[in-house]
C-alpha cells in the first residue's frame, strides 16, 4: 500500500465513544499501517462519506457494522460476508457483519452501536468478540432502500479465531479480502444499477462488493491514502455473473 499526500479536512471528534469500560475504543497498540485509518476515522465528516445522511427528523432504523481489519498470509485484509440470497433486505450482497440494533445492546449515541456490531459479527460470522480492538467510530449513514441509520464500527482483529456461516439462513459465506486487491487498479469497477444509479464497486473473491459496503470501503481507501488511480469508466452490471 502507498500513502498519498491527500488527507481529509479535519472535523469534530467523535467524543462519546472514547470511553466506554469493556467496550472502550483505543487506539493503543495498532499496528502501525492502521495509522491513515485512525486518522481517518478521528477527522472525517459524514459528507466526506457519502451524500445519503441519516434524516434530521430522526427517522431511521439504528444499526451498526463492523469494519475488520485483519492481518492474513498477504497482508492486511478486511472481513466480509454475503448476505443470504432469501432475506428481505439486501439479500446475496456482499457486506461487513451488522444489523440493527437490539434494545440490550444499549443506547444508540453511545455504547450501543459497539455493542450491536460486536455482537452481530459474533452471530453471523461466529467470530470471538473477545478478539477484536474496537478503534474508531465513523460517522452515522443512510441507507435509503432499508431506512438503516449505520454507524460505522472500526476493529482490529488483535486475536483472531475462526469464522464461517453461522445460520445459512442469514449469510451464504464469510470470507477475507487483502488490502491489496482492494486497492488493485485491475479490481475497480462502477457498478450499474438497473436505475442508472453508479457507484464504486470491487471485483474481489468471486463477487461483486457494490452499494453501501463498496462505498465506505472506497472512501476509506482514499482517506488513508491508500488509493491508486483506477479507471472509473469501466462499468459492470449488477446481474454481472448472469
Amino acid at each position: 500500500m502507498t500513502q498519498a499526500a491527500a488527507r481529509p479536512q479535519r472535523g469534530g471528534p467523535h467524543a462519546p465513544y472514547e470511553e466506554q469500560g469493556a467496550l472502550r475504543v483505543s487506539t493503543q497498540g495498532l499496528p502501525g499501517w492502521l495509522g491513515p485509518v485512525v486518522e481517518a476515522a478521528a477527522t472525517l465528516r459524514p459528507t466526506q462519506l457519502s451524500r445519503f445522511l441519516p434524516p434530521e427528523d430522526g427517522r431511521g432504523r439504528q444499526s451498526a457494522v463492523l469494519i475488520l481489519f485483519g492481518e492474513g498470509p498477504r497482508g492486511p485484509e478486511l472481513l466480509l460476508m454475503e448476505r443470504a440470497g432469501t432475506l428481505r433486505s439486501h439479500a446475496g450482497q456482499p457486506s461487513f457483519p451488522g444489523g440493527a440494533l437490539d434494545p440490550e445492546d444499549g443506547d444508540p449515541h453511545t455504547t450501543g452501536p459497539l455493542r450491536a456490531a460486536l455482537r452481530e459479527a459474533e452471530e453471523e460470522t461466529g467470530l470471538d468478540p473477545a478478539g477484536v480492538q474496537l478503534f474508531g467510530v465513523l460517522p452515522r449513514l443512510y441507507i435509503p432502500v432499508s431506512e438503516f441509520v449505520v454507524t460505522p464500527v472500526l476493529g482490529w482483529w488483535r486475536d483472531p479465531s475462526p469464522v464461517g456461516a453461522v445460520d445459512p439462513a442469514e449469510t451464504a459465506r464469510v470470507f477475507t479480502v487483502p488490502v491489496a486487491d482492494l486497492t488493485d487498479p485491475d479490481h475497480r469497477v462502477m457498478a450499474v444499477h438497473p436505475s442508472g444509479h453508479l457507484g464504486p464497486a470491487f471485483t474481489v473473491e468471486s463477487a461483486l462488493v457494490w452499494g453501501f459496503t463498496a462505498g465506505v470501503i472506497d472512501r476509506i481507501l482514499h482517506f488513508a491514502g491508500w488509493e491508486l488511480p483506477w479507471d472509473r469508466s469501466r462499468q459492470v452490471p449488477l446481474d454481472w455473473r448472469a
